[in-house]
């Protein structure tokens, strides 16, 4: 192999000027320190400021800002963190000149999730720019779509066992898998980008969310990104699970005998839904039996587990109870997802929704309610055999014998 050729005087001289031009200015991968005690200037600043009711309990008060507890909020971390720390920092500095650490941001991001609040009061709690606060959230909301897919699924065998014994033993009704309901999350939109299909029944811009909750509150199917003009039932028929729900490929667990009748997996809704073989809605209230009047009662009972997932849900994560500010319809939904995973996040964690944060009122608030007059003539029969089931259960309880002999699996 020939020798290479030298290098020429001057090209050694510019390859040394380089070098020697580096060790003079060195161009760091990312600033020398970390903010790491972000929490100790948030509190301190923060604890006493005037507008909030902040628990005197340094504990409770994190809670308060990020309604997630110490434990909750390191996992919620840990789920992030690469995402978060394997991009570059983008200007992601603060006031003194340090990167924001991982926890910072996401504690940023829970803060504008939690109080939806003004990305400028965000920033000035934290002391960061309005730019920051939202370049930060949305890297976490990205972050949080993707890593915590596992915290809002559809029920395996094992769980959806779990969630028909709670539904039965706490309502009486067997092989109930959940409860539907849906609400709206109101904008403003520009002139240009406003329509009839975003305005809804009651003027308001709004983009709507379905979902369905188990026995804990905890959603296991959502849907959103569909226009607030849409009703409930043309919302529940646009949805994977409409179509998964009609082609039998969900709720297709274990049947049930019932009274004779094969009674399959079902869930529960409101008079805003058609009443299908899958999804049993109450009887209207004009001149109904007296084992009606208990189906309904014990309905509806169950049908509240879903409007009160929707109250904590909104009231936790306030950003969606407010009206949002021009919000690109396009990165909407994945807020509201990012809002619902951590509604799961923190039941599955062990953690604790503080009852107090819920909406003092109904999650839809100033909307009237839709009624639906779609009725499957299955989804009737199924509803009359619950009512007597419901019926002949309450006089055997009256009488001291069991009723569970009355319904087996099959």
């Amino acid at each position: 192999m020939a020798p290479l050729p030298k290098k020429s005087n001057k090209t050694q001289k510019s390859i040394n000027k380089f070098k020697k031009h580096k060790q003079v200015n060195p161009v760091p991968v990312q600033p020398k320190t970390t903010e790491t005690d972000w929490w100790d200037s948030f509190w301190h600043k923060n604890s006493t400021a005037p507008g909030y009711s902040v628990p005197s309990d340094e504990e409770q008060g994190f809670k308060y800002f990020f309604r997630v507890s110490k434990t909750t909020f390191e996992y919620i971390c840990s789920l992030v963190r690469e995402d978060l720390i394997s991009r570059p920092p983008s200007g992601l500095i603060n006031i003194e000149g340090r990167l924001l650490s991982v926890e910072k941001q996401v504690a940023i991001a829970l803060r504008r999730l939690a109080s939806g609040e003004s990305q400028v009061s965000v920033g000035a709690a934290f002391g960061v720019g309005q730019s920051t606060v939202s370049q930060v959230t949305w890297r976490f909301i990205e972050a949080l779509e993707e890593r915590a897919k596992r915290h809002l699924n559809w029920p395996d065998f094992d769980r959806m066992q779990e969630i028909k014994f709670s539904f039965e033993a706490s309502y009486g009704l067997p092989n109930c898998c959940g409860a539907i309901d849906a609400t709206h999350v109101m904008m403003t939109l520009p002139a240009v980008q406003s329509s009839d299909d975003w305005c809804d029944g009651e003027k308001n811009y709004s983009m709507l969310l379905q979902g369905i909750v188990d026995h804990e509150t905890r959603f296991i199917d959502i849907v959103t990104g569909l226009p607030g003009g849409m009703t409930f039932s043309r919302l529940l028929k646009c949805s994977a699970f409409f179509k998964l729900s009609q082609n039998g490929e969900r709720l297709n667990g274990n049947a049930r005998i019932l009274g004779g009748d094969v009674l399959r997996e079902y869930v529960v809704g409101g008079c805003s839904y058609p009443l299908l073989p899958w999804l049993i809605t109450p009887y209207e209230t004009n001149e109904v039996s007296d084992s009606q009047s208990a189906f309904n009662y014990k309905h509806e009972s169950a049908r509240l587990l879903a409007v009160r997932a929707f109250s904590l849900l909104k009231g936790s994560w306030r950003i969606l109870s407010k009206v949002m500010w021009r919000p690109d319809k396009r990165k909407l939904p994945s807020i509201i997802l990012t809002c619902c995973l951590l509604h799961n996040i923190i039941i599955d964690c062990g953690d604790t929704i503080h009852p107090e944060v819920a909406l003092s009122d109904h999650h839809d608030s100033g909307y009237r309610e839709q009624y639906c007059k779609q009725v499957d003539p299955s989804g009737r029969t199924v509803r009359e055999n619950l009512a007597n089931h419901l019926q002949q259960r309450m006089q055997l309880d009256a009488h001291g014998t069991s009723a569970a002999t009355s319904v087996h699996l099959i």
